[in-house]
């Protein structure tokens, strides 16, 4: 009776560390709607700005504002020195409403909003410029199984983990439950789901540096080690330290260093290269 309530409350703290890491993911990803927060004449006005648009179609930028507001959309492709180009918005009922021009698979925008209330300039306090980023549309049969793969993935090592650290001799056989999952969900799902968005199924290492694939193909290679490691002589630090590797690299937030269109070239760049753009990213003055 003990060891069942012991594996119940490591499960159950298993789920509480997935759900949280999946929260600051979401809050700390590049591609995810970016939160604004506008104070103005002691009222509070909060919408999202995405930075991150699926499909062959413009994006568009809808935020939620009294009929007093005005906007106007700066805007030029990223990360490249073209001129600024400038939408206005206009209004939908309560909301405002422009929309960026589509851009090939992986190709960026960087943008900034100007708001006027009653002809009086708004003033966002946004130190960077919005950066969106197109994709190609992914069919529903391919992300969802991506992402319950992927969550299920990180849940079962989080919970393998668990039970290595504290002697519940269950963990050989989650082992091998996480390394599957992790396959399924990262090499054969995740590629899948690039080729739809970004017209290639693998920018990891050998052929790349996107983070994503490379830390994916990571934890698949410790997980595997921790698993033939363990089939004949317990070795349950190595199962311990894969699922502190898969947590650690699941921190990094989701995207990050992922694939960028070079618009002089044409072509898809990942890695390194990317990390040089940072600088281009100023509010225009």
């Amino acid at each position: 009776m003990r060891l069942l309530i012991k594996k119940i409350i490591l499960w159950f703290a298993a789920v509480l560390i997935t759900l949280g890491a999946s929260v600051y993911q979401r809050m700390t990803g590049p591609t995810y709607p970016k939160d604004i927060t506008l104070r103005f004449d002691s009222e509070i006005y909060r919408f999202d700005l995405p930075r991150s648009h699926g499909g062959n179609t413009d994006c568009p930028v809808e935020i939620e504002l009294p009929k007093e507001f005005t906007g106007k959309i700066i805007y030029r492709r990223y990360p490249t020195k073209d001129n600024w180009d400038t939408i206005s918005m206009y209004r939908n009922n309560s909301t405002l409403l422009a929309y960026l021009p589509a851009q090939p698979p992986a190709g960026k925008l960087e943008y900034h909003l100007k708001l006027e209330k009653d002809g009086v300039p708004v003033a966002l306090n946004l130190k960077q410029n919005i950066v969106v980023r197109f994709k190609g549309e992914v069919p529903v049969w391919a992300l969802i199984p991506h992402v319950f793969f992927m969550f299920f993935a990180m849940l079962w090592s989080n919970a393998t983990g668990l039970q290595a650290a504290t002697g519940i001799s269950a963990y050989k056989r989650n082992t091998l439950i996480t390394v599957i999952l992790l396959m399924i969900g990262g090499l054969i799902l995740g590629p899948i789901v690039q080729k739809y968005a970004f017209g290639a199924f693998w920018t990891g290492w050998p052929f790349g540096e996107d983070l994503t694939d490379n830390k994916v193909l990571l934890s698949v290679i410790i997980w595997l080690v921790a698993l033939f490691a363990n089939r004949k002589k317990e070795r349950k630090w190595l199962v311990i330290v894969a699922a502190v590797f898969l947590f650690a690299i699941y921190m990094i937030p989701h995207s990050m260093r992922g694939s960028e269109l070079d618009y002089d070239s044409g072509n898809v760049i990942t890695g390194l290269i990317l990390l040089f753009t940072f600088k281009r990213m100023k509010i225009r003055k």
